[in-house]
């Protein structure tokens, strides 16, 4: 199957985001008195992913807002990550009349090491069929491809953290958490990346208009990356395309449980787009 990705010279916006049966046709900071945490604030970024890896698995939740032109839509997803298998599970939920529908069924995302894995994908594919994409091929790495960034590689592609300063300390959730703002360079972090994500994410080093990626991450006080935001950027058709990716981590230690389809029940048809 071949994916229009969302890189330099990528298809249309339409074109790009009907990977996912979508779309486009239509706490502040504390007081100054709380003190920058010790140590380098880059080095500490770009441990987050070994940290979360050490953490296990958790909850998470992920947004993502398109807006191109006058359009804007959000496409958000719940589920569950294994930082040590590098898998997941995420039910995407499509915004009402993205595709000139009122109603659009969710979305279930299997993610794993160079693989995306999707079942109510739409577009001509059979309800009791799963569609598998090969991430290492996607111009974004399916960092914007699927509607929501795979947490690894949120959290990996902080491994290229530069130009980082710490903000100050918020509230999240009900737990107090460290604010950074900086910028990653994804070349970097893909050099940097563990081997199951290094392939994706080598793969968006060469897609993405720019070679990095500002974001703002929230760490707790062990360290675990809590909270990510990452605003990517394409240019489609002369236009730029914004995209703001959040993940959301929560209730680390939580049993994720993914059992990937086997080979007769992947869909091995023409997809429409």
């Amino acid at each position: 199957m071949v994916v229009q990705g969302y890189g330099r010279g990528g298809g249309s916006l339409a074109a790009a985001a009907a990977l996912v049966g979508v779309i486009v046709t239509t706490g502040g900071c504390s007081a100054p008195e709380d003190a920058e945490p010790g140590g380098d604030p880059t080095r500490t970024v770009r441990d987050a992913a070994a940290v979360l890896t050490r953490a296990g698995s958790s909850k998470a939740s992920t947004s993502m807002e398109m807006a191109a032109g006058g359009t804007r839509v959000t496409i958000r997803g719940e589920g569950g990550y294994d930082f040590r298998r590098r898998t997941g599970h995420l039910r995407v939920v499509l915004p009402p009349d993205a595709a000139g529908t009122s109603e659009h069924r969710p979305i279930t995302e299997l993610l794993a090491p160079g693989a995306l894995y999707m079942k109510n994908r739409g577009a001509g594919v059979p309800d009791d069929k799963w569609v598998r994409v090969d991430t290492t091929t996607l111009d974004d790495g399916n960092l914007v491809t699927g509607g929501a960034t795979d947490p690894a590689a949120a959290a990996e592609l902080l491994r290229g953290a530069q130009q980082v300063t710490y903000v100050g300390e918020v509230d999240l959730a009900g737990a107090k958490v460290s604010h950074y703002r900086g910028v990653a360079d994804i070349a970097v972090a893909a050099r940097a990346a563990s081997p199951q994500v290094r392939g994706a994410l080598a793969a968006a080093a060469k897609g993405f208009t720019k070679d990095t990626v500002p974001f703002d991450a929230y760490l707790d006080r062990e360290g675990r990356l809590r909270k990510v935001r990452h605003q990517f950027s394409f240019t489609n058709q002369g236009r730029t395309v914004a995209v703001a990716s959040t993940t959301l981590l929560y209730a680390f230690g939580t049993p994720v449980d993914v059992r990937l389809p086997s080979r007769k029940d992947i869909y091995a048809g023409k997809i429409k787009v």
